[in-house]
């Protein structure tokens, strides 16, 4: 068997909001079913939340985001393996039959909309 080494780190698009992911790699086998966890915390309830994965010497690729309204995912990872489910505060990506080229780091983040008015002015 051939040892899949995963790495998952996070990726905080608004400084300051709570994102956390349990420290380490992931040390799995050819075959098996890697869950990689990630908690948050937010009062939006439109928060979006994205999956990412990147290999050595690539950039980071967007594999799936989940949200209240939706669930998609990238072509190139297919929910027969890729998969996640939103949660009241976390969304764990599952993937299936793990394969060698699996083998990168993933990257959490979510996003959500700030919403302030001053003086009848609106930023987000």
């Amino acid at each position: 068997m051939v040892s899949i080494p995963i790495k998952t780190t996070l990726l905080v698009w608004k400084t300051g909001q709570g994102v956390t992911q349990p420290p380490g790699d992931v040390i799995l086998t050819q075959g098996q079913t890697a869950k990689l966890n990630c908690t948050f915390s937010t009062t939006d309830p439109n928060r979006a939340l994205f999956w990412y994965k990147q290999e050595v010497n690539s950039y980071p690729k967007f594999i799936l985001t989940r949200s209240r309204y939706s669930a998609n995912n990238s072509p190139e990872f297919v929910k027969d393996r890729f998969d996640a489910e939103l949660k009241d505060s976390s969304v764990p990506l599952m993937i299936q039959d793990l394969h060698v080229c699996d083998s990168a780091v993933y990257y959490f983040t979510k996003w959500e909309v700030e919403l302030s008015i001053n003086n009848n002015n609106f930023s987000t």
